[in-house]
């Protein structure tokens, strides 16, 4: 499938009408073939659509409205059910055609292994790539149960693939004892529970970098996103992840994509968990696109 292929479905709120004109590309990866706990966040991405429609179109944080943003909501990637190795491949394929296009992607998810070909398809265009990783979990395993393809392994492909010294992680609090002493090893960053005050701390490193940003909505405390498949006690808050957003957009650095993942709707009737993630994704295209 191509991302500009006519899509009838639900968009984000102020989705342009066409491809053409469009400096960034939404689109939904509907995975959860490789979930270690809850399924459900297949369902993240067109949930996350629907909530947008409650959302202001201007951000008081930026002093932005989106009418100044141009992006296309593409809809979601047709991945076939059950199928990780072939729905990597699609992602990866997908992206590429979004860069070719010079576009900035912006993915939905889905399970966090989404993550990983997108990483792929970047590190082909930017090798000074950088990585920004904001997740409750390490992400660092080689396998889980004996299966490489996993949401528990993309952070550690991607720091075999660009370099651990090139990966950057906040928020992070639950892992096994060899995640975290590979960590601690291999020349990673890695902040513990914490997000906004570190980042600050790492984002005059990054200048000038291309950065790609992937965040896990389980990095908040389950009392703000309940919806997820693998929640974890003794996250941030929505404001928090609000600010370390504004901030990576107040720095320069170069963001050259961006993901937001694990939204998994069914395990949250309040509906506050796809109400943040629609607010995150408003204040990504205000301050990340440029």
């Amino acid at each position: 499938m191509r991302f500009d292929e006519a899509y009838s479905g639900k968009v984000f709120i102020m989705s342009r009408p066409t491809h053409e004109e469009a400096d960034a590309i939404i689109y939904g990866m509907p995975m959860d073939w490789t979930v270690s706990f809850r399924p459900g966040s297949r369902f993240g991405p067109n949930r996350i659509r629907e909530a947008s429609i409650g959302l202001e179109e201007y951000s008081p944080y930026l002093d932005r409205h989106l009418e100044e943003v141009n992006y296309f909501d593409a809809g979601d990637i047709p991945l076939p059910f059950g199928n990780a190795s072939r729905s990597l491949e699609m992602i990866h394929d997908y992206v590429e055609q979004i860069l070719a296009k010079g576009k900035f992607p912006l993915g939905l998810g889905g399970e966090h292994l989404v993550s990983w070909p997108i990483i792929e398809a970047i590190y082909q265009k930017y090798p000074e790539l950088a990585i920004i990783h904001i997740d409750a979990h390490a992400d660092l395993r080689v396998e889980y149960e004996g299966e490489s393809l996993s949401h528990s392994t993309p952070i550690r492909k991607a720091c075999e693939k660009i370099g651990a010294e090139n990966v950057y992680s906040f928020g992070i609090r639950s892992g096994d004892r060899d995640e975290f002493r590979y960590a601690k090893e291999s020349g990673m960053y890695m902040a513990k529970y914490q997000v906004v005050e570190p980042l600050k701390e790492m984002l005059p490193k990054l200048s000038g970098r291309p950065v790609y940003v992937t965040i896990d909505i389980d990095v908040l405390d389950p009392a703000f996103a309940p919806g997820t498949g693998t929640a974890e006690a003794g996250g941030i808050s929505s404001t928090e992840l609000l600010a370390a957003i504004h901030a990576i957009a107040n720095s320069d650095i170069k963001v050259v994509g961006a993901d937001l993942v694990e939204v998994a709707p069914n395990y949250d009737p309040t509906e506050q968990t796809v109400i943040a993630a629609s607010k995150f994704v408003r204040e990504i295209l205000l301050g990340w696109v440029k």
